[in-house]
């Protein structure tokens, strides 16, 4: 990847508020579903979203294919501005050149239609080829995610859950998109499949050379299989680091305790702890979002959201006092038992 390149996809300051029903009739809330989102997406790159519930990372994956319009900010695919393009021109270059991957293929996938006419249907809105060319394609994409070709007269409900995100994943694929966005493609499955879908999701990123997004509640998951790791909190990406540096080298205090709180192989879950609850979307914490729960939370963090601070590996995050580089679980779950 060239770093000096045009982004395939790109970010600017983007936000998206909803208003939500609260109390009353007439009472409603904005919800805060995501603020401030900077983010870049590069050809051929693999960007992991991680975060708790409700932190934003569905809104952002839907903003990134153009399900989403935002509030306010940019959103660039090739350097163009998507949302001021005409709708017709939109449909073309992000229908046809991005996919996605839903969470579960049982509501995704339109249970009256045949797998062959689900792979189809990409094909016949964007008028790939001659029909004869588009049956061909449905056979490949079936090849292509491992399923027999016998499976393109089935229904969905005639097929497990493994198959039937298989298929999802072929759909997202139909138009040989140059970026899919997988939206907790494995959550929905069961234990023993989930392997298998996120080794297919591999060897097709490798095998097509697809820049992908990947949001998942699997942290060791999405480090894995992740170039860079992005780190989101009450609808903000508060970090960004090289796959590689996480979580180790991870600065921002919430990336740390995240990752603390996730099982390893080779080592039982110490959580460095955290106090009180998630605050609300609808009224989010004045200053830095995460204060409420910051072991080094002070008045500055309550007055003042944190910039952007960086090191030259692109490794970026948002945080007054972040964790020195290297800092070992057992000393941050000390400075955080200290807390007052």
């Amino acid at each position: 990847m060239n770093p000096t390149e045009t982004p395939l996809l790109e970010l600017a300051d983007v936000h998206v508020v909803h208003r939500a029903r609260s109390g009353g009739i007439f009472a409603r809330d904005r919800v805060y579903a995501l603020t401030g989102a900077d983010l870049t997406v590069r050809a051929g790159e693999t960007v992991g979203i991680v975060g708790e519930s409700g932190c934003g990372k569905s809104t952002l994956a839907r903003v990134l294919v153009a399900l989403q319009r935002p509030t306010a900010g940019t959103v660039r695919f090739r350097g163009e501005d998507v949302w001021s393009t005409p709708e017709a021109r939109r449909r073309r270059t992000i229908g046809a050149t991005t996919g996605m991957v839903f969470q579960d293929p049982s509501t995704a996938l339109n249970r009256r239609l045949s797998v062959r006419q689900i792979l189809r249907d990409p094909l016949d809105v964007h008028r790939r080829g001659t029909p004869g060319d588009r049956e061909r394609r449905v056979r490949e994409l079936l090849d292509l995610v491992g399923l027999p070709a016998s499976s393109a007269d089935l229904l969905p409900g005639q097929l497990s859950g493994g198959q039937r995100q298989r298929v999802a994943i072929a759909r997202a694929l139909a138009l040989e998109p140059d970026l899919v966005v997988a939206d907790e493609p494995t959550s929905a499955l069961d234990v023993s499949v989930r392997a298998q879908i996120l080794n297919l999701l591999l060897d097709l990123k490798d095998q097509l050379g697809l820049a992908m997004v990947f949001v998942s509640h699997d942290i060791q998951t999405v480090r894995r299989m992740s170039d860079r790791v992005v780190t989101m909190y009450l609808g903000r990406i508060v970090e960004q680091a090289p796959a590689g540096s996480v979580p180790r080298q991870a600065r921002h205090p919430y990336t740390r305790a995240l990752f603390s709180a996730t099982p390893g192989l080779l080592s039982p879950i110490d959580p460095i702890p955290l106090s009180g609850l998630v605050p609300s979307a609808t009224r989010p914490p004045s200053g830095c979002p995460f204060r409420t729960r910051c072991w080094k939370a002070d008045d500055m963090c309550a007055r003042d959201l944190p910039a952007v601070q960086g090191v030259p590996d692109g490794h970026l995050f948002r945080c007054h006092h972040p964790v020195p580089g290297g800092a070992t679980d057992t000393e941050l779950i000390s400075q955080a038992q200290e807390r007052p």
